[in-house]
């Protein structure tokens, strides 16, 4: 098992997600911000190697723009030695790699245009694991998009851009997450059935929909549709719901006694676990330290 967390690292005076305006975008810009994003990208790792925090998940803002049709730059050769050298510390010290685009990649949309630019937004930051030179464990996690109205057609239609648009190297890496509002765990079942895609189980999803599976079973459920040669691992993300907030808020520091209860359910079950928890590495070094109590971590 890993613990980790995404993005963002609250502890340094640095971000790996620095950004710029469309209107501001120059060549020199986004070669700057570039170098700026990885020389930090490298701080957080190495701070996660010295906490035994070995699973990250990389910002989608690495690269200002590199899905827009305004970047024609060649960042992938400008950068590709620095991509190599951080794939080189990662894969050194065996850290798990994950990235999650953001909500307006939507594979199942009716608008033919927000489908292209979904995948030219995967192929962006899948072009990022394979400029690291990392395995097919290193996974682009996305949701299963909207219902429409008539969720079987919109599965079916996830399924045909899934096996009719996607470049093979995408469709190695993608595995899709149960969402607390439309994509059940057992939706998901559906388009793994259609695509071979593993499923991320999120437990809070889980909790705000499902299909009456208790946790446990849900979790072998998700962990069954990962191929350990090819896949990996379960990933999964983990989180509890913010106390007095609308239902879905996700809690700001880490429930320690509601994680060990999680871990307690699980017991057994392997699975890297990413925390979508705001304060990042605080709680997912609270985290680390009830899994390794419990036996559940190497120490």
């Amino acid at each position: 098992m890993k613990i980790g967390y995404p993005c963002i690292n609250q502890t340094l005076d640095c971000s790996s997600s620095r950004t710029f305006r469309l209107a501001s975008y120059t060549e020199e810009r986004l070669i700057e911000t570039v170098e700026q994003n990885l020389a930090c990208l490298r701080r957080i790792l190495e701070y996660n190697v010295q906490h035994g925090l070995y699973f990250f998940r990389l910002s989608s803002d690495l690269v200002p723009f590199a899905s827009h049709e305004i970047n024609k730059y060649n960042w992938q050769e400008h950068f590709k030695l620095t991509f190599r050298r951080l794939g080189a510390y990662i894969k050194n010290n065996n850290i798990r790699i994950s990235m999650h685009p953001d909500q307006f990649v939507v594979l199942n949309s009716p608008k033919e245009e927000t489908v292209r630019n979904s995948i030219a937004e995967l192929v962006y930051q899948g072009s990022i694991l394979d400029l690291m030179e990392l395995d097919t464990t290193a996974k682009l996690q996305i949701h299963g998009g909207g219902a429409y109205g008539d969720k079987p057609s919109a599965i079916q239609r996830f399924a045909e851009v899934y096996h009719t648009m996607l470049p093979d190297a995408v469709k190695a890496r993608l595995c899709v997450e149960n969402d607390d509002r439309t994509y059940s765990l057992q939706d998901c079942l559906q388009l793994h059935e259609l695509t071979g895609m593993p499923i991320i189980f999120d437990n809070f999803h889980h909790e705000c929909v499902n299909n009456g599976e208790p946790m446990r079973e849900a979790v072998q459920t998700a962990a069954a549709t990962w191929q350990p040669d090819r896949d990996g691992i379960l990933m999964m993300d983990y989180s509890s719901q913010a106390i007095g907030e609308r239902k879905g808020k996700h809690t700001t520091s880490i429930h320690e006694q509601l994680f060990h209860d999680f871990m307690a359910e699980t017991e057994g079950l392997d699975m890297d676990i990413m925390l979508e928890i705001k304060d990042k590495e605080e709680s997912a070094r609270k985290a680390l330290e009830v899994a390794k109590a419990m036996g559940r971590l190497k120490v």
